[in-house]
């Protein structure tokens, strides 16, 4: 790893009697690890189905999460993570939502979302309650994002792909908790990307800091009163770190920082925001103490005021027109009958049309007008050449019990078959779609016809 003598110059003057041991881990192997998504499986149950195939002990950050050797190979394609059951997460950066803490029912707002680490464990912490919106500007990467909340089961949840200034001035005071993950100059990522070691500048450091100020000051007009914000950074630059939460303070004096709960980390350094007040709240990582590196600030918005959605102003927004040539209403009969067929219970969500595709909207969803949406809610399927054709996503989500089920025990060559594409014995299910299971996780669909089950499993994501 080749890093400038400056950026080693500028750490041994911020941080002295942490030089040597920093200097030393940068010649070590990267911290790995993973993260239970509780959505579909509890961290013991999980701890005990891969006992066979990984070591796996637990991190001081999250109770969900796990190192792993860091020479761990293969756990990419393991059932279990195909199904959602658990995502590849370095380890510090999973205390940045641990201490958000959001809670079932609430309203959650991750603005820099991408690639859906943070936003799967907010997900997994609402357990299929409450609205979360997961936001990522540049758009392949919203659609990896939606990709990986799709995979963990997370339904209640809004893809949008939009500037922070363009989408929170249309949530004014909306949201309970938000996240900025923000973009950085990635200097805990060095060990991991070397690529990020080798672009580093200070020029750089001090263009993230400005972004990440009008990051925050977007965040900070999407917040309730009483509502929580958590600012975190992969970097350990004081202007990207205690400067940028201190200035934020004194631009936002209704704010203030909150205790962090969890005994991990060091605390925010007072020399680097000077008469800061309750600086020393946040907390730092470094790649010495259990992570490859992060900071996390955690603000409170003084109560204040209604902490209700105002109406937008006559003409401030678009209202939304069904798309031109379509068949929402025939679509939605489609899918109606669809679910009486092969679900049990009801829908976990209001079915809408958008044009042949329908989803299942949340309850208590935020107003869509003027939203670039990816996503809105679970996305159910599609009405073609006169039919209901459903998505890979309403089987994978925990929250529908499909009428016909197959569960494959996670060594079965049937499951091995599943994922490669092929066709499986179905005999003893009864004909029409039916949920495939991963030792008792929804993996995907198939058809069943004849004792056997025509592969649904997109052809994407099959095994080579």
């Amino acid at each position: 790893m080749q890093l400038p003598e400056a950026y080693f110059s500028r750490f041994r003057e911020f941080f002295p009697e942490l030089y040597p041991a920093y200097r030393d881990s940068l010649g070590q192997p990267p911290f790995r690890g993973l993260r239970a998504n509780t959505l579909k499986i509890t961290p013991a149950a999980l701890a005990e189905k891969l006992k066979e195939t990984v070591e796996i002990t637990p991190v001081p950050f999250c109770p969900e999460g796990f190192y792993i050797p860091a020479d761990t190979a293969g756990l990419g394609n393991h059932p279990l993570h195909l199904a959602g059951g658990f995502y590849m997460q370095e380890p510090s950066a999973m205390a940045a939502a641990a201490a958000l803490a959001p809670r079932p029912g609430e309203r959650v707002l991750d603005l820099c979302a991408a690639p859906g680490g943070k936003s799967s464990q907010i997900a997994a912490a609402l357990q299929g309650r409450g609205i979360l919106v997961a936001n990522e500007f540049v758009e392949s990467r919203a659609r990896v994002l939606s990709s990986n909340l799709e995979r963990m089961g997370a339904a209640n949840t809004l893809i949008t792909s939009m500037r922070p200034d363009q989408l929170c001035p249309l949530l004014p005071g909306w949201f309970d908790r938000v996240l900025v993950d923000a973009p950085c100059s990635g200097e805990g990522m060095f060990r991991r990307e070397p690529a990020a070691a080798e672009n580093w500048s200070l020029e750089n450091v001090k263009a993230c800091a400005l972004r990440q100020a009008k990051i925050l000051d977007s965040a900070a007009a999407a917040l309730r009163p009483g509502g929580y914000l958590v600012y975190s950074t992969c970097t350990f630059s004081p202007e990207e770190d205690e400067e940028t939460a201190a200035a934020f303070l004194a631009r936002h004096p209704d704010f203030y920082l909150d205790d962090i709960a969890g005994p991990w980390g060091q605390p925010g350094r007072a020399a680097f925001a000077s008469g800061c007040k309750g600086i020393e709240k946040t907390r730092r990582i470094f790649p010495f103490l259990g992570g490859e590196g992060h900071f996390v600030a955690l603000f409170r918005r003084r109560e204040a005021g209604d902490a209700g959605f105002p109406p937008p102003p006559p003409g401030e927004r678009k209202k939304g027109r069904r798309p031109a040539g379509t068949n929402t209403d025939a679509a939605l009969a489609a899918f109606s009958a669809f679910w009486e067929e092969n679900m049990e219970g009801t829908p976990p969500g209001r079915p809408v049309g958008r044009g042949d595709k329908i989803y299942l909207l949340p309850e208590g969803c935020p107003p869509l007008e003027g939203l670039r949406l990816l996503r809105a809610g679970l996305f159910a399927g599609e009405y073609l050449r006169g039919r209901f054709v459903p998505a890979h996503a309403l089987f994978v989500s925990p929250a529908l019990s499909p009428r016909r089920r197959l569960d494959l025990p996670l060594d079965a060559p049937a499951l091995a078959a599943y994922l490669r594409g092929e066709e499986i014995d179905a005999a003893g299910l009864s004909g029409g779609y039916a949920g495939v299971y991963a030792g008792g996780l929804p993996l995907g669909f198939g058809k069943a016809s004849g004792g056997r089950l025509k592969n649904h499993y997109p052809k994407g994501l099959r095994l080579r």
